[in-house]
């Protein structure tokens, strides 16, 4: 554990080392963030000129959700939308090899080696927007719900970890990622959409087969209903299940990879 530890420490240092180097990107990166910030928020807003309730939540709720969002973007941005833009390229030529004989699990250093620090800003900015629409919400949030709601959005951000990477892997049979990669994108949609909004099975779909309505909506939903054990198991399960098919889908990808000394 401390050597992967010590081991991320050096790819934090080697990344923001990096990101100084290139400040245009930094500042521009923060430019393109903020501005998608604003058109959400605004997006929001317009839609709450004409309806007093989205999906069941008032709007200070889906400013809650918002937050959110921002949030689980943010994280995901920083620390692996870079790792996850290269790996098919990283197996379609071959180049994996590096990666392979390193005496640490392939697949963490693959998903975690670049650390967007020119992003880190931007996820600073997120966390205080989540915690400004929490802080101004009308009704008192006890600790232990903002506390569930924390761990659940990190598990949230996790499963969109995972589920991102299963649409990825394909790539050592497929070689090429393009197609799944826009599927992927497609579905994510449905990550900055409140729950609540959909009905009958398509509901059911993407909260059990394709979860993406997981990854904020439900862990935004135990601030204002609680957290409940069918909740809580549905949601690890979920995500446990999702990280397994991906580690199961990794290792039978390593075994179909031709190198490039093959």
């Amino acid at each position: 554990m401390f050597r992967y530890l010590r081991l991320y420490a050096c790819f934090l240092r080697f990344s923001f080392s990096r990101a100084m180097e290139f400040r245009f990107d930094f500042f521009f990166r923060i430019g393109m963030d903020t501005i998608w910030y604003a058109i959400n928020l605004g997006f929001f807003w317009v839609l709450y000129r004409h309806t007093p309730r989205l999906g069941g939540w008032n709007e200070d709720q889906a400013l809650v959700f918002l937050g959110g969002v921002f949030v689980a973007d943010a994280v995901n941005m920083t620390v692996f939308s870079n790792n996850m833009w290269w790996l098919p390229f990283a197996i379609n030529k071959g180049d994996l090899d590096y990666h392979l004989v390193r005496p640490v699990s392939s697949l963490f250093f693959l998903s975690l080696r670049e650390f967007a620090a020119n992003s880190f800003l931007n996820l600073v900015m997120a966390v205080s927007i989540a915690a400004w629409t929490i802080l101004r919400y009308p009704e008192p949030l006890g600790v232990a719900s903002v506390a569930l709601y924390v761990l659940f959005l990190l598990m949230g951000v996790f499963l969109h970890y995972s589920l991102q990477m299963l649409f990825l892997i394909p790539t050592f049979w497929m070689h090429t990622a393009h197609g799944l990669r826009e599927v992927f994108f497609a579905l994510d949609q449905y990550t900055n959409r409140p729950y609540g909004i959909f009905q009958g099975w398509v509901r059911r779909l993407l909260v059990s087969v394709l979860p993406f309505a997981l990854i904020v909506s439900f862990p935004t939903r135990t601030l204002f209903e609680g957290i409940s054990p069918g909740f809580a198991l549905h949601m690890t399960g979920i995500t446990a299940a999702a990280f397994a098919a991906m580690v199961f889908l990794w290792r039978r990808g390593l075994r179909a990879y031709a190198s490039a000394s093959s």
